[in-house]
């Protein structure tokens, strides 16, 4: 009796994971949730033994034996950036948990991300509690801009939008650098974020205490005082990061393959992570800052309707050529659409909820409409490619 060919698929986040399996049609049979699979976060032995816990789990909803492998697994995890590293874990899961699958492929959770919305390549910038951006041409080299963690980079994160918001009060009470803007409001909302009164107390939590992700959770509230209060200090740190996150899409402008963009008739960016949520904010400093470096790919946004481990089953179906099928428009939605400066002219560009870009009407493009923002974080590195072994993490 021949079995059925199941291929299965892992988003790991630095929080949260997700894997998923798929028949040989293309449709989700099961999936199962867990915490981190980051394997600087937990090492690789417990990442090994959660991808373990979450494929019985998913196995046993979709009623496939427990001794029953997968053909194909795809690890798509945030650190997952270096090559030696996901051989690694490859290996002690064949030698500790041989019964999930045959074989592996091992990537970082941005290339897994471009899988979900296309099998020809393109662009992803994180944004959540820190910040990465890559490029993937359809030859499979891969290119990075940032992705090194808080102490270097995140620029545009929601960790540096608080980072910013801190430093320019103290800053102002220093004398150091007067704002322009009032601080009092921003001031009042750290102070209500840390639970401290004063300056000296908040050290405790950029030292001692150091959290990356309880530092990044005043970007939330900063977020809602500019949307709600229209605090102009508020306004400028997100107006700042939008500009920011630009920056590295332009950084990227000449490793972009000319077949990229012959292929697509334009630049598709997926943006993941939760700074993305508040798009209206990060606009104006985005849309200035490309119009400034003269960007000269027209490019639509796009937000993520499935879950990436659907692109981490992609790629290791496509790595092993077996064939799974897929919608890739079923993946994605376009939210934004810029149309690059030609002659000195910007053409025009439009955001997809109510305006038309490149054909498309009521943010409605290639038959998707908007949605909501998958959450995410992870990193990668200048040159990676992460189709096959990656690493790293926030």
């Amino acid at each position: 009796m021949t079995q059925v060919v199941y291929i299965g698929g892992v988003e790991g986040g630095a929080t949260h994971s997700k894997l998923v399996i798929c028949d040989p049609s293309g449709k989700v049979v099961a999936s199962a949730k867990g915490p981190s699979t980051n394997h600087w976060m937990v090492g690789i032995p417990e990442v090994a033994k959660r991808i373990n816990s979450m494929a019985r789990e998913a196995k046993a909803q979709a009623n496939i034996p427990e001794h029953h492998r997968l053909v194909a697994m795809g690890l798509c995890l945030s650190g997952a950036e270096q090559d030696a590293t996901n051989k690694e874990l490859e290996n002690h899961l064949k030698t500790h948990y041989p019964d999930v699958a045959d074989y592996y492929t091992v990537g970082s959770d941005t290339i897994g991300s471009i899988a979900t919305a296309s099998n020809v390549g393109g662009m992803v910038i994180i944004s959540g509690t820190g910040s990465n951006t890559l490029l993937r041409n359809p030859d499979g080299s891969t290119y990075g801009c940032g992705g090194w963690g808080h102490m270097i980079g995140d620029e545009g994160s929601a960790w540096w939008i608080s980072k910013n918001a801190i430093k320019i009060v103290f800053d102002h009470e220093d004398n150091l650098r007067r704002s322009k803007l009032c601080v009092e409001r921003v001031w009042e909302l750290i102070r209500e974020h840390f639970g401290v009164e004063t300056r000296s107390d908040l050290l405790d939590y950029c030292y001692a205490k150091f959290c990356k992700t309880t530092f990044s959770g005043l970007c939330a509230k900063l977020a809602k005082c500019a949307r709600e209060e229209a605090d102009p200090l508020c306004t400028k740190l997100f107006d700042d990061a939008g500009a920011e996150l630009a920056r590295s899409v332009c950084a990227l402008s000449p490793r972009i393959s000319p077949t990229l963009i012959s292929k697509c008739g334009k630049l598709d960016i997926v943006c993941v992570g939760s700074v993305w949520l508040s798009w209206e904010l990060l606009e104006p400093g985005f849309t200035r800052e490309l119009e400034s470096s003269k960007f000269k790919y027209d490019l639509n946004l796009l937000k993520l309707t499935n879950t990436m481990a659907l692109g981490a089953a992609y790629l290791a179906a496509d790595t092993l050529k077996l064939e799974l099928p897929r919608d890739y428009s079923k993946n994605y939605e376009v939210f934004y659409g810029h149309r690059a400066t030609v002659n000195g002219s910007t053409n025009g560009s439009s955001n997809g909820t109510n305006g038309t870009t490149n054909g498309t009407k009521n943010g409605v493009t290639n038959g998707t409409k908007n949605g909501a923002v998958n959450g995410s974080n992870g990193t990668a590195k200048n040159g990676t490619n992460g189709t096959t072994n990656g690493t790293n993490g926030n």
